[in-house]
């Protein structure tokens, strides 16, 4: 007998897009305490303002859709009463978060016991555009998480918001559902369709399930599902792919089925709905994303994988019950594992890239000699190369999206292929088959199945829990020492980081394997012996079984100076790590001194980010007829556990026109602190900058007074708190060098209100500790509207031109002022406030005020305002000043001269219009 039974009689009104609902929950308590409140899910009501914790998960992912919704189509719940069965109000009230219900029944309720709630409510359905579920255009429903749900007590209250993670915690429970909805609709449930009766507008479908943990419904005009009967379970999808007919969309179907069933074991409902929305909302990320008219993969792939990835999904959480939101982990790692082994059993040549690795201009590439399932660990690499991964067991709603969307799954189910690996005898995956078939249908925990691997084998695999899911630690092992001893070879092999982990060693003989075996698990330095015979070179986890962080360092020659050989490639590739690797390819930049300037970039990045870097770019510049170009090297080193997680070190120089005919050389070496929160979701960071910048310039014949060179030192602390409801950064900057010595302090301030009026603040002041630059030489000075960046810092298409075109070129910096005023410069110090609202969308009106105080002439208060299009904040937008200290400045002459624009055609700044939503 189900725990719980869920009586549901609801009504769509799709006019107001609400659905009213008479709804009674026989909870029983099968706890050993005396319950005096229950609490429930009402998650359709997380909806219902800006400020709920799914409001704010979307502000923090940067999903403006849900802020700017109007409030009618945001959806919400309204209870109109609760009672008992003899009809007796019951005391009830909305927890700390508007989403959980807390009911007090009028008797406690004793261990074994069982009492009836009675609930009318009316949810308006939310417009799908934030998580794909909701009503549509079309007016068509696709609901989950739409009816109020009891929680799980296990010892204590399991109970959470919805932050749009796709883990409701549910007991299964005998749900049976009457739904009332207009004749032209149709249903389709995981539930069983019992009765249909027709009238003459109206169609009542009664629903039932049993152990049934969630009551998904499709509600359509016009049905999209087709149902594929198989052996062992009915497929209701409308998953489509026109490039795969329908026989071969059976035989696909039925063949994920039976996988399914032979490794884990039979599903105990009759069918399984999966969906286009279910698809979209965890989609196979990868290049099989790409439109179908340019897909690198053979037909019936993707739809296979498609379906793959979504039944598996169903298949273990409608059956598994963990905790979703503290277990989810093994949920998602079993499902990637369970993928990786469909695709090494039917698609076993199967690259990463597809049929693209079969290109000529691509299949010298290491990318084409990679495997499909290759991509899993490459992923997670994404994340932990940029020192932002996470635990496997870290609440999910503590994850980075991109973390919970793909890193973690993808690591949990690399982890499984190494475990099984180093277990052998495919013990890993007949363990979660009985695993699966003893606990189906039964809470557990992920502790659970380590106790009962545990019992399964002599090995230890305690390490795995511990060392490889339950920490950030990254995976690197170094074959530190090899020493030849008789017919032996006496190896010595370091772990790098404080875990303690197996890893198998390979002996090879021209590329072919001649030995393998694995060690017990290392925290520090382990020796092993093994036989020399045949052995040429010794390599650590060669065929990448281990999520590996470097694999490097992996290599050892028994005979000979090199570990590996050198390789050279056209375009930066993935990393080959049996290759010391150097890239060079082709590039262009513009400035308006050298024009078009086009050379060779030799480096050494890959696509996954290493410590040391090194660029070097020489170019021609086809207007200055010159060689120009820029340098670079850096090393960053990462810390684990500290709020310092970051420090960079490293020198840079370039050499590129600064005017027509003129040329400067610049060489700064850097150091880079950067610390953030524990809680990597926290957008608060922290950066001290220490530099040194040297300046050697061609001395201008026009401008005889200029300091030609000059070294600056330069130390800079900025804090940074960017989100999309409130956005905080300030900067305090010192300089100094022989001629000068000022502070300065930038704050930056955004705030969207709830009324989605939007106000941006700026507040610079900067001043000269002491200034022994000539008295009219401004290029030290603080400018009011357009720094002469002396640091080169600024991307200036013309740095020095006072008129045309490129002089409107704008950058928000020091004064930030719009308008070109007089003066335009303060060798003394500067105070000015920025200030814009929007109007309408992306239209502003700003102002500026400031302050100028020069040596000579003493303070001159200085406005300005105008009308800003922000059409990409902070990366294109135009500015018309209006009025300011000159007067009403259209009526002025030249009124298109003052028009200013900022243009960022920098890939790697656009980047972080798509990285912030995901990092």
């Amino acid at each position: 007998m189900a725990q719980h039974t869920i009586n549901i009689n609801a009504t769509l009104n799709p006019s107001n897009k609400t659905i009213s609902i008479e709804q009674k929950v026989t909870y029983n308590n099968t706890s050993k305490d005396t319950l005096n409140e229950i609490y429930f899910f009402d998650w359709a009501n997380s909806f219902s303002a800006k400020t709920t914790p799914l409001g704010k998960r979307f502000a923090d992912n940067y999903e403006s859709a849900f802020h700017f919704e109007k409030k009618e189509n945001r959806g919400k719940t309204d209870i109109h009463k609760i009672y008992n069965n003899s009809v007796v109000p019951l005391q009830w009230q909305r927890d700390k978060a508007v989403d959980i219900l807390k009911i007090i029944p009028d008797i406690p309720l004793k261990p074994g016991d069982n009492y009836t709630f009675n609930i009318a409510y009316t949810v308006k359905v939310p417009d799908d555009k934030f998580t794909r579920y909701g009503v549509d255009k079309n007016n068509n429903y696709k609901l989950r998480y739409w009816y109020i749900s009891p929680a799980v007590y296990d010892g204590e209250w399991q109970v959470y918001s919805n932050k749009n993670t796709d883990d409701l915690y549910l007991t299964p429970s005998h749900i049976s559902i009457n739904l009332n909805i207009p004749r032209i609709y149709n249903v389709t449930s995981d539930l069983n369709v019992e009765i249909e009766t027709l009238s003459t507008k109206e169609k009542t479908i009664h629903l039932e399930g049993e152990d049934r943990n969630s009551a998904v419904l499709y509600i359509e005009k016009n049905p999209s599902f087709t149902t594929i009967e198989t052996d062992k379970v009915s497929i209701v999808t409308n998953i489509q792919n026109s490039r795969v007919n329908p026989p071969v969309q059976a035989l696909v179907i039925d063949r994920v089925a039976q996988f399914l069933h032979n490794k884990l074991g039979p599903y105990p409902f009759e069918k399984i709905v999966v969906s286009e929305t279910d698809y979209k909302t965890n989609p196979v990320y990868g290049l099989n994303q790409l439109p179908s008219f340019i897909s690198p993969f053979p037909d019936g792939f993707e739809y296979d994988m498609e379906h793959l990835k979504t039944i598996t999904r169903h298949y273990i959480d409608n059956t598994l019950i963990f905790n979703p939101r503290e277990d989810y982990w093994l949920q998602d790692a079993l499902q990637i594992y369970l993928m990786m082994e469909y695709v090494d059993t039917y698609y076993p040549n199967m690259k990463i890239i597809g049929s693209l690795s079969n290109w000529w201009v691509i299949r010298w590439a290491h990318a084409a000699n990679l495997e499909f399932n290759d991509q899993y660990p490459l992923l997670y690499l994404n994340m932990a190369r940029n020192n932002i991964q996470q635990p496997l067991t870290i609440s999910k709603d503590s994850l980075l999206k991109f973390n919970m969307n793909i890193a973690n799954g993808y690591y949990g189910g690399s982890g499984f292929k190494y475990l099984n690996d180093y277990l052998g005898d495919n013990l890993l995956s007949e363990s979660f088959k009985e695993f699966y078939i003893q606990n189906r249908l039964k809470p557990v925990k992920s502790s659970d199945f380590e106790t009962f691997l545990s019992e399964k084998t002599d090995l230890p695999i305690n390490w795995f829990f511990e060392d490889f899911a339950n920490t950030r630690k990254t995976i690197d092992f170094k074959i530190k020492k090899v020493q030849k001893q008789g017919d032996s070879l006496i190896v010595s092999i370091k772990n790098n980081r404080k875990s303690k982990l197996p890893v198998s060693l390979y002996g090879l003989n021209d590329n072919n394997v001649v030995y393998k075996t694995w060690t017990k698990p290392i925290d520090s330095i382990s020796t092993i012996t093994i036989p020399s015979k045949d052995i040429k070179k010794l390599v650590l986890n060669h065929k990448g079984e281990i999520p590996e962080y470097n694999r490097r360092n992996n290599y050892k020659t028994v005979d000979g100076l090199l570990n590996k050989p050198i390789q050279f490639r056209l375009f930066q590739d993935l990393e080959d790590p049996s290759f010391t690797q150097f890239f060079f390819m082709p590039i262009f930049e513009y400035n308006l001194y050298d024009g078009v300037s086009a050379g060779i970039r030799l480096y050494n990045k890959t696509v996954l980010p290493k410590p040391v870097h090194f660029s070097f770019e020489p170019q021609y510049g086809f207007r200055s007829k010159k060689l120009v170009g820029g340098a670079s090297v850096s090393y960053i080193h990462y810390l684990d556990e500290d709020k310092l997680y970051k420090m960079r070190y490293g020198f840079s120089g370039n050499y590129y026109s600064y005017d027509r005919g003129l040329f400067y050389k610049k060489f700064t070496p850097y150091i880079t602190f950067s610390f953030r929160n524990d809680d990597l979701r926290d957008n608060e960071k922290q950066f001290i900058n220490l530099r040194n910048i040297n300046v050697y310039k061609d001395k201008n014949p026009n401008d005889p007074d200029q300091e030609p060179n000059y070294s600056v030192y330069n130390i800079q602390y900025v804090y940074s708190n960017p989100n999309l409801i409130n956005y905080f950064r300030s900067v305090v900057d010192y300089e100094i060098s022989s001629k000068f010595s000022k502070l300065s302090a930038n704050l930056e301030y955004r705030k969207l209100f709830l009324s989605n009026r939007q106000l941006n603040l700026r507040f610079f002041a900067g001043v000269f500790l002491f200034n022994d630059t000539r008295e009219n030489e401004d290029f030290f000075s603080f400018a009011l509207d357009r720094p002469s960046d002396y640091l080169f810092d600024y991307n200036y298409y013309g740095r020095s031109e006072d008129s045309g075109l490129f002089s409107q070129q704008l950058v928000i910096a020091e004064g930030g002022f719009k308008s070109q005023l007089e003066p335009a410069f303060a060798n003394s110090w500067m105070v000015t406030a920025n200030a814009s609202t929007n109007i309408w969308k992306w239209i502003y009106a700003y102002g500026d005020v400031g302050l100028v105080h020069n040596s000579n002439s003493g303070t001159t208060a200085v406005f300005d305002s105008g009308i800003r299009l922000s059409l990409v904040a902070d990366y294109f937008e135009l500015y018309f000043p209006l009025y300011s200290s000159l007067g009403f400045e259209p009526n002025l002459p030249h009124y298109d001269e003052k028009v200013r624009f900022i243009v960022t055609l920098s890939p790697q700044t656009l980047l972080g219009l798509f990285t912030r939503k995901w990092y």
